[in-house]
């Protein structure tokens, strides 16, 4: 990429940016084996996949509606949403909650989690060791961080009794899939808007039951979007 003239951004070592005579730029995208490339002008990124090429073997699957998550046009003109339906769908499948009832709250009001809801006896432990808790928490993560910002402080919970997980624990995180299942048509949308950069800050007061700390949270938008949290 660099012999193309691109230069890598210091905040992300996977997006690459070159610019072109009369303002023209494009912004390549590279993890692992996947390549996104947007820009203003189709002749110079003609020109860049046919360079790419004489590297190594490319295949162009022509305009992008999936990247980690999909891409797809927004409600109003000249926007675009992500959306991760298909995935949560996915995870829904992969642990047999595929016709659960939603949920609309990320986490209900009566959970109280704590280390005091972690098993002590070798009963209980064996007893949790064959439920997929973390590999549920993963999940849960995974969707956090690319789009789902709203399960943000409950992920983090969860992420608390990785080590030895109790039953009440799995009942909160099978409440946050049913809090996904029924948000598969909320989505990020970018566009329509000013581009300004927003933020916002706060912070609960000793959250923690067991520790009695307090967890902060901030989210930032761009041009109507979030883009950080």
């Amino acid at each position: 990429m660099t012999s193309q003239g691109f230069k890598k951004t210091k905040v992300d070592h996977c997006l690459y940016i070159r610019q072109f005579f009369g303002g023209n730029f494009i912004i390549l995208l590279l993890y692992v084996d996947d390549m996104l490339i947007v820009g203003q002008d189709a002749i110079l990124i003609r020109k860049l996949k046919d360079e790419l090429s004489k590297f190594f073997n490319m295949k162009d699957l022509g305009p992008t509606n999936k990247f980690w998550v999909w891409i797809l046009p927004g409600i109003e003109k000249q926007t675009m949403a992500i959306t991760r339906k298909k995935y949560v769908e996915r995870v829904l499948k992969k642990f047999n909650m595929k016709n659960i009832k939603p949920a609309s709250t990320p986490l209900a009001a009566h959970f109280k989690l704590s280390k005091k809801d972690c098993p002590l006896s070798k009963v209980e432990k064996l007893e949790m060791s064959k439920i997929p808790y973390a590999s549920a928490v993963g999940s849960l993560m995974y969707a956090m961080v690319y789009t789902q910002l709203d399960i943000a402080h409950v992920v983090g919970i969860m992420s608390r009794f990785l080590f030895n997980p109790g039953r009440a624990h799995w009942e909160a995180v099978k409440w946050i899939l049913r809090y996904l299942w029924g948000t598969t048509k909320f989505c990020l949308q970018f566009g329509g808007y000013d581009s300004v950069l927003e933020g916002y800050t706060d912070s609960n007061m000793v959250g923690c039951p067991d520790g009695r700390k307090s967890t902060s949270g901030y989210v930032f938008t761009f041009a109507g979007g979030v883009v950080s949290w």
